[in-house]
C-alpha cells in the first residue's frame, strides 16, 4: 500500500525537538526544507549542545557544534533555534526536561511537534540513551503543554498560555510503522544533504563516516518508493485531536436502534 502524504494543509508551525546538534540533519531536514519553502514556520529545540560528541574540550566542541547547527538551519530556512544546556551524553528523563520542552511548546505554539523514536533497538542498532530520553520527555511534554495545571508557574508567572498540539510525528522507515510521507524530490533533498554537510567539523571527527550525498539520497529513495515518488521522508504521525481508533471502531460496529 502506498503511504499517503502528511496533511501539510492542516498545520502552519512545526517544532522539532531533538537531543543534539546534527540530529535533524540525518534526512529529516529535507522535509523541513520543503515546509519552509511553502511558508510553514519551523523551529528547532536542541536539548544539549553536543559537547560530548568530539574529542575536543567540551566547551570548544559546544561552541563549534552550535555554530554548525546555525549554519545547517540557515540552509533549510529555519530561523527559530533554541539550544538548551542539559548535559550531553547523560541526558536524564524527568520533570526538568519535560518542563523545558513544555515551555518551548507553549512559547512557539506549534501545530506539529516532531520528536524522535523512543525504542531501544532500531534497524541501525541500539539507539543512543539521549535520544530515548528526549523522545519520551517530548511525548509527555506535548500533553503537559495543554494542561493549565502542569507547570502552572509558566502560566501564572511566565505569561505563557496552555497550548494543545494537534500532530505528534516521529521519523520512520518503510515497513517499520511509518504512516505518512513528505515528498522531498529535488530541491528539498538537495538542501537536506547540504544541511548535514554544514556539520563539517563534526563529521570529520567521526572515522569512516560516509559523505552525506552518498547515503541520504539512498534512504530518501527508499522512502520515495513507499510513497510512490522519487524521494520522500517518512513519519509515523499521530493526530492527537482525533478520537481514538478504539472508540471509532466501537461506534461504527455498535448495533443501531430504531
Amino acid at each position: 500500500m502506498t503511504l499517503p502524504a502528511l496533511p501539510e494543509e492542516t498545520f502552519q508551525r512545526v517544532l522539532c525537538v531533538v537531543a543534539h546538534p546534527d540530529d535533524m540533519e540525518y534526512g529529516t531536514s529535507a522535509a523541513v526544507a520543503r515546509w519552509t519553502a511553502r511558508g510553514i514556520e519551523v523551529g528547532y529545540l536542541l536539548l544539549t549542545r553536543g559537547e560530548a560528541g568530539m574529542p575536543n574540550p567540551p566547551e570548544e566542541t559546544a561552541r563549534l557544534r552550535v555554530a554548525e547547527q546555525q549554519a545547517a538551519c540557515a540552509v533549510v530556512g529555519v530561523e527559530h533555534l533554541t539550544v538548551l544546556e542539559h548535559p550531553d551524553g547523560v541526558l536524564v528523563y524527568g520533570l526538568d526536561l519535560r518542563r523545558d520542552i513544555c515551555r518551548e511548546i507553549r512559547r512557539f505554539k506549534p501545530d506539529v511537534v516532531l520528536g524522535s523514536g523512543y525504542q531501544i533497538e532500531t534497524p541501525f542498532g541500539f539507539d543512543q540513551a539521549d535520544h530515548r530520553a528526549a523522545a519520551l520527555a517530548t511525548l509527555d511534554a506535548v500533553r503537559d503543554a495543554g494542561n493549565r495545571w502542569v507547570f502552572p508557574e509558566q502560566v501564572d508567572d511566565g505569561g505563557l498560555e496552555p497550548h494543545s498540539v494537534r500532530w505528534l510525528i516521529i521519523p520512520g522507515l518503510a515497513g517499520s510503522g511509518a504512516t505518512h510521507g513528505v515528498d522531498v524530490t529535488g530541491e528539498p533533498l538537495r538542501r537536506g544533504v547540504a544541511s548535514l554537510e554544514a556539520h563539517a567539523a563534526y563529521l570529520a571527527a567521526l572515522p569512516g563516516h560516509p559523505a552525506p550525498a552518498d547515503f541520504i539520497p539512498m534512504f530518501a529513495a527508499m522512502g520515495g518508493k513507499a510513497m510512490g515518488v522519487e524521494h520522500a521522508v517518512l513519519f509515523r504521525a499521530h493526530d492527537l485531536q482525533a478520537p481514538p481508533d478504539l472508540f471509532t471502531d466501537a461506534t461504527r460496529d455498535a448495533p443501531r436502534s430504531g
